[in-house]
């Protein structure tokens, strides 16, 4: 008869056993470590966008999915298991979110100072996998040499962190937006780079806002030659222009497509400002911003969500409950700096109707992209965590879940777009994504319910990558007051 307590089965040495598999560098951050796990009575939601399924059993042995199912009598436990019993608690498949970074906003910043970023090798990977981000394609790096050394760390089992998928340096056209990146000086120039990064083990490509459609041409057929994807945060190049070029994604969705904005000018950038003026004037159900939906399904271009970064630029959001929640992580000067630019937001919103702007945005992204999805479009989630650092890794991409649904998504399609299509455009359904027998043992488990109140994903009691089960609370604690230092 199965016995469902949290209990180590077998003898003692298995367990021991299992333990000696696991770096001692990671010891500190695990939770679970046994030869084989055993789930017994939790609620699954699978990542396929399904219901969510109560009373279900999941066995895991040898870092993979081994049965996912219904609870049954005469299920076999493995030699050695740990069976858990977790009623009251849910899981979903490891979160695998398509704009990520392992940098963040410095503190400090002011009039006549540049705008700088620094890498966070070590609170970003950690605060991503407490909060359940299992794998991240990082959209876009400027220490690019950093981002390929954590990943092998990371591989090796020497730090803790999601499977990480490296995104080369940005590919910014003139003016550069920051100095930490490269201007482009032409077409070959692209080439040349895209070239490069291929070599040194880059996965994928991001074109920048001032690219033009020349050198964006140029870069998409030096990835494709690769067998490799480029995605774009574009602004000199329209949606609909960009897709005929070729690209496989778009980053942010409609707020930044500045192909509505009167006279615009080829190959130029009119500014953010001037194409979200544009595009309020614009109704997401009129047949300009729908034909560009059915342009983009039609050429296969994928849209990655990152509604966490745009409420941050609305007045007073998100509610201050959520940013208490990553105060403790972040370096107090960059607690201080964020919170005196949230400040400026509010104020300039109380003084009239122009600042309300980044409110209309926002409701104005969410339809697009419950549009997009709904006839088809394959639409990705993350939480890019830039801006003015209101958005932290992780905590930004639990976020960017509740305001799915906030959007008009049930919980389980939130859930859906944040695993399961993320590893369709990586190519790695095989692997990870949903949960299902055979499949990487990449597991989020949260106390609650997020079918019915997508909080919940905010109480993350475990977070499995590769059958290994981490604790949240160690992570986080690791680098307390870190994020905007390190």
């Amino acid at each position: 008869m199965r016995h469902s307590m949290t209990v180590c089965i077998g003898a003692a040495l298995a367990c021991a056993a299992a333990a000696a598999q696991i770096p001692n560098s990671l010891k500190p951050f695990v939770k679970v470590d046994a030869p084989a796990v055993v789930m017994d009575h939790v609620r699954v939601i699978d990542g396929t966008g399904a219901p969510a399924r109560d009373d279900q059993t999941i066995v895991i042995e040898n870092g993979k999915i081994d049965y996912a199912g219904p609870q049954t009598s005469d299920q076999p436990i493995p030699a050695g298991a740990r069976v858990l019993d977790m009623t009251g608690r849910t899981v979903y498949p490891g979160l695998v979110m398509m704009h990520e970074h392992l940098f963040y906003p410095l503190p400090d910043r002011g009039p006549g100072l540049l705008p700088l970023y620094g890498e966070m090798a070590d609170s970003a990977p950690r605060l991503y996998l407490a909060a359940g981000v299992t794998a991240a394609r990082t959209a876009g790096s400027v220490e690019p040499y950093t981002d390929i050394s954590v990943k092998q760390l990371i591989d090796a089992g020497k730090i803790p962190g999601p499977k990480l998928f490296l995104t080369s340096p940005y590919l910014e056209g003139s003016p550069s937006i920051g100095p930490q990146l490269h201007t482009l000086t032409g077409p070959a120039d692209a080439t040349r780079l895209v070239n490069y990064w291929a070599a040194e083990g880059m996965t994928s490509f991001k074109a920048y806002m001032h690219i033009t459609p020349q050198e964006l041409k140029a870069a998409i057929d030096a990835a494709h030659a690769h067998g490799l994807k480029i995605t774009g945060h574009l602004c000199a190049v329209g949606f609909r222009e960009a897709a005929s070029l070729g690209i496989d994604n778009l980053e942010h969705g409609l707020v930044v497509d500045t192909e509505f904005t009167p006279g615009k000018q080829e190959g130029v950038c009119p500014g953010q400002r001037q194409g979200e003026e544009a595009l309020a004037k614009l109704d997401v159900e009129g047949p300009r911003i729908q034909g560009t939906i059915h342009d983009l399904i039609a050429h296969h271009v994928a849209i990655t969500s990152t509604l966490a970064i745009f409420e941050s630029f609305a007045p007073n959001l998100p509610p201050m409950s959520e940013e208490m929640r990553v105060r403790p992580s972040l370096l107090p000067d960059a607690w201080g700096s964020f919170m005196t630019t949230r400040a400026m937001i509010a104020e300039r919103a109380a003084q009239g109707p122009q600042p309300a702007l980044g409110a209309r945005m926002l409701r104005m992204e969410m339809q697009f992209e419950r549009d997009f999805a709904k006839q088809g479009g394959l639409l990705m989630a993350g939480c890019d965590p830039t801006g003015y650092g209101g958005v932290l890794a992780g905590f930004g991409d639990q976020r960017e879940l509740e305001l799915l649904v906030q959007a008009g998504f049930t919980p389980e399609q939130a859930i859906h777009v944040a695993t399961e299509n993320g590893a369709t455009w990586l190519g790695e359904t095989d692997r990870f994504g949903t949960i299902a027998a055979g499949k990487d043992a990449d597991l989020v488990v949260v106390t609650g319910n997020p079918a019915k109140n997508i909080a919940d994903v905010e109480k993350v009691d475990a977070v499995f990558k590769d059958g290994v089960g981490y604790d949240p609370e160690k992570l986080i604690a690791s680098v307390r007051g870190r994020m905007g230092l390190r």
